[in-house]
């Protein structure tokens, strides 16, 4: 095991496949000459060439497009979008052209692409440029969803993505490529669709993902310090979702707490939270709790976006209302 940042992590999962197959190749706005926006790509350029790691302008729209075709005439790209909030100028590419492919071609045309960036709140950025649209993707038939939370599930992940023949959307956290964790130096891949377990707890499950597990691990240590067995799921792919691994819990626990950076209204813990009151109604103790952002666009000030998004002390204070502790 090594200690690497994040980005990192990332980059070695791309420069990995791009050594293992000649078909992926990386594109995207500032990914060569800058080395990327966030320096993930740092160094391809010079390994690659320019033929493989390819600089495009600030057009979404028509690089997005590029890619689907490409991957319809079988080379594997990894389109960086510099964040998803960027990607609503392509969604129609993503929507209509790479989800619908496979099943309107009637099986004949595979689209093995990779859309990847950051996603959600990035500090004092403001409202266009903070948003999560996981549940956008995940409603969508034909995609995956994959949002990693550390640098060892990043690498594992991404490179299953690489290699999976469908359209993957790999969405990360701009505030996490600076994190540190531990990656193996050999190869390995990540199962896409399958949960992780990374507490087990007997009083009640809390689920999340991507960065917000940060805060679920921060809430989880409060109220153990309490007493209180927390079990903690890290969903890693929003689609598939591994709703058997939290309904086991479920099933366990008699709780469920799920925390998400996003909008409530049709959210990704809503769908959680029907699917477990439909498949483990009778082993509830007590109503499921979810917490969201505010409903409101994220402003520009630093106080303003404390106020709205998840916090360990909401957190906290939802775990101990199904406990009945409040």
């Amino acid at each position: 095991m090594r200690t690497i940042q994040f980005r990192a992590a990332l980059r070695e999962a791309m420069i990995e496949e791009m050594e293992r197959d000649a078909m992926v190749f990386l594109m995207g706005e500032e990914v060569a000459a800058y080395n990327g926006a966030y320096k993930v790509s740092q160094g391809m350029l010079e390994r690659f060439g320019a033929k493989r790691v390819i600089d495009t302008p600030i057009s979404e729209l028509g690089f997005t497009g590029l890619g689907v075709g490409a991957a319809m005439n079988g080379l594997r790209p990894i389109i960086e979008l510099m964040t998803f909030n960027f990607s609503l100028v392509a969604i129609d590419q993503i929507v209509n052209g790479a989800a619908k492919m496979y099943a309107m071609s009637g099986g004949q045309y595979h689209v093995p692409i990779v859309f990847r960036g950051p996603t959600g709140n990035a500090g004092m950025l403001g409202a266009q440029h903070s948003q999560s649209f996981e549940s956008w993707y995940a409603n969508c038939p034909g995609l995956k969803v994959i949002v990693p939370s550390n640098p060892y599930d990043a690498k594992g992940l991404l490179k299953s993505a690489i290699r999976d023949d469908d359209p993957v959307l790999f969405m990360e956290s701009e505030l996490m490529y600076g994190d540190l964790g531990e990656v193996p130096a050999d190869t390995y891949l990540l199962p896409i669709g399958k949960a992780h377990l990374r507490q087990e707890g007997t009083d009640v499950t809390l689920v999340s993902f991507g960065k917000m597990i940060k805060t679920a691990e921060e809430a989880v240590q409060v109220m153990q310090k309490q007493g209180v067995s927390v079990e903690l799921i890290d969903l890693r792919t929003i689609r598939p979702l591994d709703l058997s691994t939290v309904i086991a819990s479920v099933k366990k626990t008699n709780r469920l707490v799920i925390v998400e950076e996003a909008w409530p209204l049709a959210s990704i813990a809503s769908e959680i939270a029907y699917q477990v009151q439909k498949h483990a109604f009778d082993y509830l103790d007590a109503p499921i709790q979810k917490i969201n952002n505010l409903d409101v666009p994220l402003p520009y000030a630093p106080t303003l976006i404390e106020a709205i998004l998840p916090n360990v002390a909401q957190t906290v204070a939802a775990l101990k209302r199904v406990l009945y502790l409040t």
